[in-house]
């Protein structure tokens, strides 16, 4: 049902980041380069601030029936 795999699609997204961090280096737009870093690294810090890590395992249904008791 799907076009691509999760593995294809995560390698176009690293070849489109590449592109243009490589298109912001070139262009000498080192301030730019920082401030899309800087907002980067706060996306991701929020998004596993917000993550509930506490749930994540290899089997999510036991673990649900193990505090169920």
């Amino acid at each position: 049902m799907n076009r691509f795999s999760r593995r294809t699609i995560a390698l176009f997204w690293l070849l489109l980041v590449s592109l243009v961090i490589g298109l912001i280096i070139y262009f000498e737009q080192i301030a730019l380069l920082y401030v899309i870093a800087t907002l980067s690294l706060v996306i991701l810090l929020l998004i596993v601030g917000f993550s509930d890590l506490e749930h994540m395992g290899g089997d999510s249904a036991a673990s649900l029936d193990a505090k169920a008791d």
